[in-house]
């Protein structure tokens, strides 16, 4: 074996590693999430970890000798990345988790690369092949298919959350997209910390403006949770993304990401005793399929 391999083999096994643990940590924050808003309302507990894990970031940021200073010419990029990648996230998935069972959530959520590669045709000029849109079709089947669990009152009851488990994924394809055609020259550590605090101070001021949380009503449990999104979801996860993105081809960082919601799922029927029957276990089939083959079409 030459010298040249083990290198290229050594930051290629690294990159898997951090995006495992990317996916670990981001799969198991759709349980603890839907945990923590049984004892704060859903906006202040995905808006104020967000902002402490922000500053974490900036201490992190500042620690490695990374710029902090966003030049004059990037702040209009960064304000609209945030918005769809961080504020409407934040929002609308903090919502549907009242409607919807943290598991269905989190296929739902993570249907956006098919959405990715649907808007990608008009607005980038990618043209929508076969596979492509198959894909989009297998994305909107497991959709339908989670919807039409349980009959239509079910089905009527879950709507609001599937439209806004739908919104947030048609929105970070969105950031996605426009972050594509405009990248943000900053730190990786740097532009987490900026979008994830920026984008945290509407939802938390709004959820605050409509109910303060029960501070001393939160228990043991709830306070666990609070720390894991604050430490793991927003610090640790998103330091690992950016690491593996410098690693691996984003095609295999995309796939990598489809183990979110199967850990989603998983974790969610053992630790919340949520539905894991046939119609569960097939849409999530269908999404992870559509997404496997845009990923790669």
């Amino acid at each position: 074996m030459s010298d040249v391999s083990k290198p290229a083999r050594h930051i290629a096994s690294g990159g898997l590693v951090l995006l495992a643990v990317t996916s670990l940590c981001w799969g198991l924050a759709w349980p603890v999430s839907k945990f923590v808003i049984s004892e704060w309302p859903p906006l202040p507990a995905r808006g104020v970890p967000g902002l402490v894990g922000s500053v974490l970031l900036f201490g992190y940021a500042a620690a490695r000798g990374d710029s902090l200073r966003v030049p004059r010419h990037l702040w209009g990029r960064l304000l609209v990345s945030t918005i769809f990648n961080v504020t409407l996230w934040m929002v609308v998935m903090g919502l549907a988790l009242l409607w919807l069972p943290a598991g269905e959530t989190a296929v739902i959520g993570y249907s956006m690369p098919v959405w990715t590669t649907l808007l990608a045709w008009p607005l980038l000029g990618e043209r929508l092949t076969g596979k492509r849109s198959l894909a989009l079709v297998m994305g909107f089947s497991g959709v339908v298919l989670l919807m039409g669990g349980g009959g239509f009152a079910a089905s009527a009851a879950k709507l609001p959350g599937v439209l806004l488990a739908l919104t947030g994924a048609v929105g970070f394809a969105l950031g996605t997209i426009f972050l594509k055609r405009y990248p943000i020259a900053l730190p990786g550590a740097t532009s987490a910390a900026w979008q994830i605090g920026l984008g945290c101070i509407p939802v938390t001021a709004a959820g605050l403006a409509y109910k303060v949380p029960d501070v001393a009503a939160t228990t043991p449990w709830g306070w666990a949770g609070l720390a894991y999104l604050t430490l793991i979801q927003f610090c640790l996860a998103y330091l690992c993304w950016f690491a593996a993105l410098q690693r691996l081809p984003a095609s295999v960082a995309a796939i990598g990401t489809m183990a979110v919601p199967v850990i989603g799922v998983v974790t969610a029927a053992i630790a919340l005793h949520e539905p894991l029957g046939f119609t569960q276990i097939a849409a999530l089939v269908l999404v992870l399929a559509g997404v496997a083959m845009a990923t790669r079409s």
